[in-house]
């Protein structure tokens, strides 16, 4: 065996996976899980104000100078 051969065998396995993905990808039957997916980022928060009280007090339990 030659390593050009290998290296074409390569190719088409490469290309072999890539169209494998793609099909996956744009199958239907994952349309409306990937459109609720792209959602993800639009959705509004239970409560904004919680989420920042959380970051804070991580934030005080993380403190490097050994004191509360």
């Amino acid at each position: 065996m030659d390593i050009n051969v290998i290296r074409g065998l390569g190719t088409v396995f490469a290309l072999f996976a890539f169209l494998c993905i793609v099909a996956w990808a744009y199958s239907s039957r994952r349309k409306d899980r990937f459109e609720d997916d792209g959602m993800i980022p639009f959705k509004a928060d239970n409560d904004p104000q919680e989420s920042t009280e959380n970051s804070v007090e991580a934030k005080k339990t993380h403190d490097d100078k050994g004191t509360e």
